[in-house]
């Protein structure tokens, strides 16, 4: 996983970033009102390190710019993500998604976590390249059950749109009892309404998301910019550059039109059930 800052520090570090710059003042004239280094203010406009009240109420009054919801915002951004109960760190991903909207994502041969059953998630963690403790293994299958329960949740819902690769319905992950029991959990949760899920049915042959899964993820405040999550095999990059994301939409919009529609991928899952049998 990438070690960059966590989401929340750097959403409150463009905002610090955007009071100076609407104060008119440099970073170094900050720094000298602020009695910091100018390094150590650039950081914190980076987000790499963690501002705290008190010099947020000074930034306040140097910039002379009151921010009613700052001091909330600073407060949300020094708490540790919910993961880390778990015992779990430096988990980029989770901490992207449990600050997004809406999660478009290219499954080509393993299935969304978001869309996983327990069984079929340990088994996946069970055969991956990254050796874990049965503790580790445990409480990281804990972790992507609770990610799931924002498909479910009124206050905080969480919008999935999966396209699927018709290889992923087809592998023997944890053997044909999980996997049957997988497929019959993609037909359930499909009738969320927070969930639509597409099948590229093998039949299209070779298509251009076949090079390599990734994650779209937007956020609903505007000034927060999507970003493109890429696994790799050995980490994933996070990528916020607008025209790689913007490549990376238009070939998930390009996908979209040559999949199955939700009732007809449906029905393939459906008569891949059969077969399984």
């Amino acid at each position: 996983m990438s070690a960059r800052p966590p989401f929340r520090r750097r959403k409150l570090a463009r905002r610090i970033r955007r009071m100076r710059e609407a104060a008119g003042m440099t970073i170094e004239d900050a720094a000298a009102a602020l009695d910091k280094h100018r390094n150590s203010l650039y950081r914190l406009e980076a987000g790499e390190t963690r501002l705290d009240v008190h010099l947020a109420r000074s930034m306040m009054d140097v910039y002379d710019h009151y921010d009613p919801d700052l001091i909330d915002q600073v407060r949300e951004a020094l708490k540790p993500g919910w993961w880390t109960a778990f015992g779990l760190r430096d988990m980029g991903y989770v901490d992207l998604e449990t600050e997004a909207s809406t999660v478009w994502e290219l499954a080509l041969i393993l299935l969304p976590g978001l869309l996983q059953t327990e069984s079929y998630a340990r088994a996946v963690l069970e055969t991956g390249s990254l050796k874990r403790t049965k503790p580790e293994l445990v409480n990281q299958v804990k972790v992507r059950m609770i990610r799931q329960q924002r498909l479910t949740s009124e206050a905080n819902a969480l919008r999935l749109v999966a396209l699927v690769d018709e290889s992923a319905l087809w592998q023997r992950i944890g053997g044909e009892a999980v996997m049957r029991d997988q497929l019959n959990h993609l037909v359930m949760v499909a009738e969320l309404d927070t969930v639509t899920l597409r099948v590229l049915p093998r039949d299209l042959g070779f298509h251009a998301g076949q090079d390599g899964a990734f994650t779209l993820l937007d956020f609903s405040d505007a000034e927060d910019p999507s970003m493109l999550y890429v696994p790799h095999a050995t980490g994933s990059l996070h990528i916020e550059d607008p025209e790689q994301v913007r490549r990376a939409r238009m070939l998930v919009d390009h996908l979209l039109e040559r999949a199955l529609g939700s009732e007809d991928s449906i029905a393939l899952i459906e008569r891949i059930l059969a077969e399984r049998e």
